[in-house]
């Protein structure tokens, strides 16, 4: 890869950043379509942010993600708000206008509808009933994508039901909270089942979850990638559930900002999943 005093300039603002993946990612995106570019990971303290963000036009940027712990602040910092990342309450794409403003975005909820599409061609929210545990940041992504998406209803648990509730009076729509203690029983109905929390990733304990009520005819999926095979995903694969693993949600939520960045519309592979996921 050639960089000139010409290229394009994106990256990655979080804090720490060395775990991010996003720099090999979009590394891999640059590389494949020649484009004369560079996306860098910025390893920003949360008393920094602000002024990083704003920093972007200047340093002749044409955007950034933004990780954890920053969705919020650069929420609170950009210009303007496109209407998802307004709901969301969260931005993780900035994209610098051409006047120099600052536009933030939200395309979590985007990356794991389509990671869906992609791993159980045909699915479709409007399906049936879809269980989500956790009340994090990306559960309020999935939440909301999965009622634009169309789906009849959403059961949300989490170990501390105020979050919950929090996030349901938030979202809006068809959302049911429920205790803790409920979570296998909300399983009879549901025809998707979705795991935000951390539980199950590397060096935390598995999710607990009996899946014996689940249909066979449901879908399950894990938003953590590492390892790729949760816990959750392995027992629903044993029984004969189809599973998506969460890489995918990583590589399509990239999508948007790459073309918006780069101007190119990229394409997910089963190359650029080995590539990320090397290492």
């Amino acid at each position: 890869m050639t960089i000139s005093g010409k290229a394009k300039l994106a990256g990655v603002m979080g804090w720490p950043i060395g775990h991010s993946r996003s720099p090999r990612l979009h590394g891999y995106w640059l590389d494949q379509y020649g484009i004369d570019g560079a996306y860098v990971p910025l390893a920003v303290p949360p008393d920094r942010i602000e002024q990083a963000i704003r920093a972007l036009p200047a340093l002749g940027f044409r955007g950034c993600n933004v990780t954890v712990p920053h969705k919020e602040a650069a929420y609170r910092t950009v210009d303007r708000l496109d209407a998802t990342a307004r709901r969301m309450g969260a931005v993780n794409t900035i994209v610098v206008g051409e006047d120099g403003t600052l536009e933030g975005r939200n395309t979590d909820g985007f990356g794991f509808i389509e990671n869906l599409r992609s791993g159980v061609p045909g699915w479709k929210a409007s399906d049936g009933p879809a269980l989500v545990i956790g009340a994090g940041g990306a559960a309020r992504a999935v939440v909301a994508s999965l009622l634009d998406e169309g789906a009849p209803r959403v059961w949300l648990v989490n170990r501390t039901r105020a979050r919950a509730d929090e996030l349901a009076a938030d979202i809006g729509g068809a959302i049911e909270t429920a205790d803790w203690v409920s979570r296998e029983t909300l399983l009879e109905g549901a025809t998707l089942v979705v795991n935000t929390t951390t539980q199950g990733m590397a060096g935390q304990p598995p999710l607990e979850l009996d899946l014996r009520a689940l249909p066979g005819s449901a879908v399950v999926t894990d938003i953590v990638y590492t390892p790729l095979m949760t816990p959750l995903l392995t027992a629903a694969q044993a029984r004969g559930n189809r599973v998506v693993d969460g890489v995918g949600m990583l590589l399509h939520q990239a999508r948007p900002g790459f073309a918006a960045w780069f101007g190119r519309e990229p394409e997910v592979t089963e190359g650029l999943k080995a590539a990320v996921l090397q290492g």
